[in-house]
């Protein structure tokens, strides 16, 4: 009971400012452009900020964890699993792939992971290391494929396809997230101390990034998909059914944690409370940012939408099983 309470307190700000949005939505306060200028917020200006500041944080030391490759496979290998499944049973090209491959494996690790790590795990320490995993290593996958896949430059309908390795090699420069991941990259290699007043500044325009996204998506729930971004070309031109989102989200909320326990236990052997750790971090639903992501290179946001709202329902049952079954942190 005292679990489920406590899955139920750090689930609750993700349902309260997601009905907010809806609310607003609802109430046309913010006008018809309020989601797409919202969603452009977070991804150029609020995220940026926040992941800069997280990442020139950080240390290097912080990847080298057994228990960090536990979880890092379990993620490669069911993100692969949603890419693949988007491309051969639904037709989807490579973009709309990418946001498949992204709901099925990227985990609500910041607002949502953090409190359930600290009332689950005893600590948020992990839950650091795999925000880093994602920021650094993930995210710039995903945003690849999107790139490649629809030439849109960092925006929807933006730049014209093709210039294949030009275009990769300039995406660190057009793309507000991987290029403030790499300049805190470079902060934290060469230790240096950002003054308080850019790390503040970074901190209060950061703490913005998922409410706003969380506030966006609550939008896209009343708008639906005629006021967000329409299927991409590539993307198979067919609305995401509920076979498609149920694929992801049974990918995200019972493969990946499957897996990660796996990998943890019985091939690595890792002790009980990181197996508990990496199991309970895989368990996670889907983050927001694949909304945010899909919206901004202009593909059809239901599939991400859908499963971000279905994987949190489902996450809690799962979390709890987990909690559960492999027992509190030592």
């Amino acid at each position: 009971m005292a679990d489920m309470h406590a899955l139920l307190s750090a689930f609750a700000p993700i349902w309260l400012l997601t009905a907010a949005g809806y609310a607003v939505g609802r109430s046309g306060l913010l006008g018809v452009h309020a989601e797409a200028v919202l969603g452009r917020f977070v991804f150029h200006v609020a995220m940026p900020a926040a992941l800069f500041g997280m990442v020139a944080a950080s240390r290097p030391a912080d990847f080298a964890r057994l228990s960090l490759v536990a979880f890092a496979a379990a993620t490669a290998l069911v993100s692969a699993a949603g890419y693949a499944v988007a491309r051969r049973f639904f037709g989807r090209g490579r973009a709309a792939a990418a946001i498949s491959s992204m709901a099925s494996g990227y985990v609500n690790s910041a607002n949502l992971g953090i409190p359930v790590a600290v009332r689950v795990l005893g600590d948020a320490s992990f839950v650091a290391q795999v925000i880093l995993f994602q920021v650094l290593l993930v995210s710039p996958v995903i945003l690849t494929l999107l790139d490649s896949g629809t030439g849109a430059g960092g925006g929807p309908g933006g730049g014209r396809r093709g210039g294949g390795l030009r275009r990769m090699l300039t995406l660190p420069v057009r793309n507000p997230i991987i290029m403030a991941s790499l300049l805190g990259v470079a902060v934290s290699a060469s230790g240096l101390r950002l003054p308080d007043a850019v790390t503040r500044s970074c901190d209060l325009l950061g703490a913005a990034a998922v409410p706003t996204a969380l506030i966006t998506l609550g939008l896209s729930l009343y708008g639906g998909p005629a006021d967000g971004a329409g299927p991409a070309a590539g993307g198979g031109g067919r609305d995401p059914g509920p076979a498609e989102v149920g694929a992801s989200v049974a990918l995200k909320t019972l493969a990946q944690p499957l897996t990660a326990f796996l990998v943890a236990g019985p091939l690595l052997g890792l002790p009980d409370h990181q197996v508990l750790a990496v199991v309970v971090c895989s368990a996670l639903p889907t983050a927001q940012n694949a909304f945010v992501y899909a919206r901004e290179y202009g593909q059809d946001t239901t599939l991400a939408r859908n499963a971000v709202v279905a994987s949190t329902v489902v996450s809690m049952l799962t979390l709890s099983f987990a909690a559960w079954a492999l027992g509190p942190a030592q």
